[in-house]
């Protein structure tokens, strides 16, 4: 499992109410891209779009090339040229964290795509094709389906609401009608290009990096009752205020050789709920590029959410309720940690 030591993340920030500000993350300390300007220019290199991290990405090559140039300067104790900038550096600890591209253009949502994850589906909801198995039948019958999607299917994709996304320190705030709120920690990529019918082997060219997601999800309003014919209901299933939990960080593609070899935590009030390698997707994250730009055109700053592996609250029978603790990890990309709350001054039903 990669260890992922990187120079430098992005991510958005404020301070005592200010607006919010795009940041050059250097382990625990931040820095101001709009305070970079004259050490830029004094590597021979322009950055462009320091207002915030959506727009930085308009060029993302180049901004990050210039990145790599500026942060070995900021870093040397000797550079007099990166001196002033370094007077710039704050806490993380003093800032307030948000998602770490306010707001994504789009999100797109891949589902049902970790092996184990769906063969417990299978498992724990039944399938008529397996009733009459044992548990061995069961499992074994269930891999073999899973074998024949990743050989022969496609990925499967439904979108997210814009105003679900919120930052990796804020509240999962549940409503006093939900019953099953469920978590489903994921790793989520960010496009730095734009592309339309994107080529497999050029997908992950398509990159700018990656970062945490937590796709919170109403497990009782995915069907609706009333109009089973319609299929899923992923608004009132997915789409409330606070039911994507974002960041901390935008780390480069560069610093995260292997999409495929990142480890996933999730803790419930400190239990592990959910421990997987993104090997187990059944569609790689080049796939999924590959497969929603046919149908989608895809822009700097959007957001791809890659599934979620086995673990959620439906197979223990555990939902999330106020006051619980929610803390999600993927390797190299930081931390989450959400307090669970009830809606204040919910509207009378």
């Amino acid at each position: 499992m990669n260890s992922l030591q990187h120079t430098f993340s992005l991510g958005t920030f404020s301070v005592a109410g200010c607006a919010p500000f795009a940041g050059l993350v250097l382990g625990e300390r931040v820095v101001a891209l709009h305070g970079l300007g004259p050490l830029a220019r004094s590597c021979g290199v322009r950055l462009t779009g320091t207002c915030s991290v959506i727009e930085l990405l308009q060029d993302c090559e180049a901004n990050f090339a210039a990145l790599q140039r500026i942060v070995p300067q900021l870093l040397d104790e000797k550079s007099s040229a990166g001196a002033a900038c370094r007077a710039l550096l704050a806490d993380v600890a003093r800032l307030t964290v948000h998602p770490p591209v306010n707001l994504p253009r789009q999100i797109l949502c891949s589902g049902a795509n970790y092996r184990k994850h769906v063969i417990d589906l299978i498992i724990d909801q039944g399938d008529p094709a397996s009733h009459g198995m044992s548990p061995d039948e069961r499992r074994a019958y269930a891999g073999k389906l899973m074998d024949e999607r990743a050989a022969k299917g496609e990925p499967f994709f439904f979108s997210k609401m814009l105003s679900a996304v919120t930052g990796p320190n804020d509240p999962i705030v549940l409503a006093d009608f939900v019953r099953q709120p469920d978590w489903e920690l994921e790793l989520g990529v960010v496009i730095g290009r734009s592309g339309h019918n994107i080529r497999l082997e050029e997908a992950l060219d398509h990159v700018a990096g990656y970062t945490i997601a937590n796709d919170i999800t109403n497990r009782e309003m995915v069907f609706r009752r009333d109009l089973k014919a319609l299929g899923a209901d992923w608004v009132a299933a997915k789409g409330m205020p606070s039911y994507l939990p974002t960041g901390p960080y935008l780390v480069p593609k560069r610093f995260v050789p292997n999409p495929q070899d990142l480890r996933l935590t999730l803790k419930l009030n400190g239990r592990i709920m959910q421990d997987e390698s993104t090997a187990d997707m059944i569609f790689g994250v080049a796939r999924l590029i590959e497969h929603v730009s046919r149908f989608v055109q895809l822009w700097p700053g959007d957001l791809i959410c890659t599934g979620s592996p086995a673990g959620n609250g439906s197979h223990y029978d555990r939902f999330l309720r106020p006051g619980d603790l929610v803390e999600s990890t993927i390797t190299g990309l930081g931390v989450q940690r959400n307090a669970v709350m009830a809606e204040q001054n919910a509207p009378s039903r």
